[in-house]
């Protein structure tokens, strides 16, 4: 079995451009691609993808196949947004996470993107002159994102997959203090380990963050994905907020994940107004603004009865295929300390595979030719600049394997891994 090669981008041919390199689901999607794949194709499983089904799901609210436009959407959207998804995503945030509660979101806390990197974009162009934390393995796309602004150095904050990847308050004070952070990156529920933090903790992060001043940016985009024993199905850091305007909490979520429609590219970012102010300002020059029809569509998939429904068809739909992978990968051999705690993902060790398929990318490549697709895990060990060599890549026994394809083509991919890891035994 070869290694597939993670290659340099090819040049443009204009010496002012440099290559820009491909994220881990765009490479293995274009591996993919190269060999036959295409989306929905009956003999491939993409244990690899990004996003969950999108089709009906039993209890869900009826999949919107059509956008009303007004003439009025014809025109630029404002950059932070419409006035009435602000409002409505505002709303969603304190109706969920906030009753009670003396302080409120308002509009004012609301930056709409057209999608979620859209927003992540706007959020480090927003950031001043500062270190900021990032955890390793995390999102893939976060390596090209730390790397393209300059205004700021990112600092990664290692995982240790022996504690299950686990990261406490306390840890997290530490970090702050002892590596002069003045703003922490995370996803969480974390792509890919699966790893959440909610509750008491996740509250004592948000007071972590409040007490030593460091910004607090989290990346929500799958908090309606939580199987954590006894964590309620839906957990936003908002929560915990003691003052919406003071303390340094940014949220970034949208419909991506969380609505399944990926394809609708609506995204919202949530914090202190002058956070906010700031967001909109940097969208002026990046991005122009998200999509007015689809901004305007997207306000009646915030209200209490059509959330609720979605997030328990959710539950009904991905636990069971989260339980039937972990069941699985651990029966092949691959190491699953614990199930995911949220998340459409599990991140498998291939360490007790024989040799080579214990490496990643051979592994990835030995699935390409059952028809699989999956994520090799280095390129979740997020590294802006090239830093650090990759002689010394850490997750190199580690594949992010996916089970937000429908039931059917999880069972199929399981069972063609299954071929490759007793081919790799003979």
């Amino acid at each position: 079995m070869t290694p597939i090669e993670l290659r340099p981008n090819q040049g443009t041919g204009a010496g002012a451009f440099r290559p820009v390199p491909r994220t881990g689901v765009i490479f293995v999607t274009e591996e993919a691609l190269a060999r036959g794949y295409r989306s929905g194709h009956p003999e491939w499983s993409n244990l690899g993808q990004g996003q969950p089904e999108t089709g009906d799901l039993p209890g869900a609210p009826p999949r919107l196949d059509r956008v009303e436009v007004d003439p009025r959407d014809h025109e630029y959207a404002p950059i932070a947004g419409l006035p009435e998804l602000r409002a409505a995503v505002a709303d969603f945030y304190n109706r969920t996470y906030r009753r009670g509660m003396k302080s409120q979101y308002s509009a004012e806390n609301v930056s709409i993107s057209g999608g979620g990197r859209a927003a992540l974009t706007r959020v480090a162009a927003a950031l001043g002159q500062i270190h900021l934390g990032h955890f390793l393995p995390d999102y893939t796309a976060y390596e090209e994102l730390l790397d393209i602004f300059r205004a700021f150095l990112p600092t990664p904050i290692l995982l240790d997959a022996e504690r299950g990847f686990a990261f406490d308050a306390q840890d997290l004070r530490r970090e702050i203090l002892g590596r002069g952070l003045s703003g922490v990156l995370l996803s969480n529920p974390c792509n890919p380990t699966g790893r959440v933090v909610w509750g008491d903790e996740l509250a004592a992060w948000v007071a972590t963050a409040r007490d030593v001043d460091c910004a607090l940016l989290i990346d929500e985009f799958y908090s309606h994905y939580i199987w954590a024993p006894g964590a309620p199905p839906m957990e936003s850091a908002a929560r915990y907020v003691a003052d919406v305007d003071r303390d340094p909490v940014v949220v970034i979520d949208g419909l991506t994940k969380n609505w399944r429609y990926p394809g609708w590219r609506v995204s919202w970012t949530l914090g202190p107004k002058r956070v906010i102010e700031a967001l909109a300002s940097a969208g002026s020059f990046l991005d122009g603004g998200g999509s007015r029809p689809l901004q305007r569509a997207a306000i009646p998939l915030l209200e209490p009865a059509t959330v609720e429904a979605e997030v328990k068809a959710i539950r009904d739909a991905f636990l069971p295929k989260r339980d039937l992978m972990v069941e699985r990968a651990r029966a092949l051999g691959f190491a699953v300390a614990e199930p995911p705690q949220g998340s459409f993902y599990v991140f498998a060790d291939l360490s007790a595979l024989p040799e080579p398929l214990n490496d990643c990318m051979t592994f990835f490549g030995a699935a390409l030719a059952h028809q699989v697709i999956c994520v090799p895990g280095v390129f979740f060990d997020v590294n802006p600049g090239q830093r650090r060599g990759r002689h010394h890549a850490r997750f190199r026994h580690h594949v992010r394997l996916s089970f937000g394809p429908p039931m059917e083509e999880v069972e199929r991919g399981l069972e063609r891994l299954g071929r490759v890891v007793a081919a790799g035994r003979r």
